[in-house]
């Protein structure tokens, strides 16, 4: 059973037996994650959220189930017609044996892809924290500086630690924006979440 295969089973088991799809690939390619998040929600699910967590920074990426009639239908529908899904046959959306989308449903997975993103990288990366350590490094390579006398050497390395970290920070606030934009031009509306996040919420999803 190739890679493709076993991502396609696995979402498929969870689909048909839990209210919560969780997809999590420490190594995965975004379009990855937002191909198997277009499959699940294929199946009556719909995107919830996505964090980095753990040492590894994994993605975790989460989908509940919608009961109301259209996801309902939606679910029956792509079950009478990919019998096969999960099992080596064909799934909604996608080529036959990849996660490659199909161009009607690439418009949807792109938007699940910058969902992913900006949900994910957002979590991952908390600006006063950021800050926080951009400026502590500094003062320990000062305080050994004025212990040791190791000025020349332990002055420069004092400086580098917020030119990196403060660079990584606006690099990341750029790219989020970038997303931000393009969340927008989908349809997608800015809302804050109950523990203060930044996130969008999009149109419903494909009815395929």
């Amino acid at each position: 059973m190739s890679l493709t295969e076993q991502h396609i089973t696995a979402v498929m088991r969870q689909v048909a037996s839990q209210d919560v799809v969780e997809l999590h690939h420490p190594y995965a390619k975004a379009q990855t994650v937002g191909s198997l998040a277009y499959i699940a929600e294929a199946y009556g699910f719909r995107y919830a959220d996505a964090r980095v967590e753990g040492e590894q920074k994994t993605m975790h990426v989460y989908l509940v189930r919608e009961h109301d009639e259209g996801a309902l239908r939606r679910a029956a529908a792509n079950a009478a017609a990919f019998p096969q899904a999960g099992a080596g046959g064909a799934v909604p959306g996608m080529r036959q044996g990849t996660l490659t989308p199909l161009p009607e449903a690439q418009a949807e997975v792109d938007v699940l892809m910058a969902l992913i993103r900006y949900d994910a990288f957002g979590s991952a990366v908390d600006r006063r924290k950021f800050i926080a350590m951009s400026w502590s490094f500094p003062l320990v390579f000062l305080l050994l500086a004025v212990l040791t006398g190791q000025y020349a050497v332990l002055v420069p390395l004092a400086a580098l630690p917020p030119v990196v970290l403060l660079g990584a920070l606006r690099i990341n606030t750029a790219k989020r924006a970038k997303t931000a934009e393009r969340l927008t031009a989908a349809g997608c509306v800015p809302v804050q979440d109950q523990q203060g996040r930044e996130r969008y919420v999009r149109p419903v999803p494909h009815e395929s």
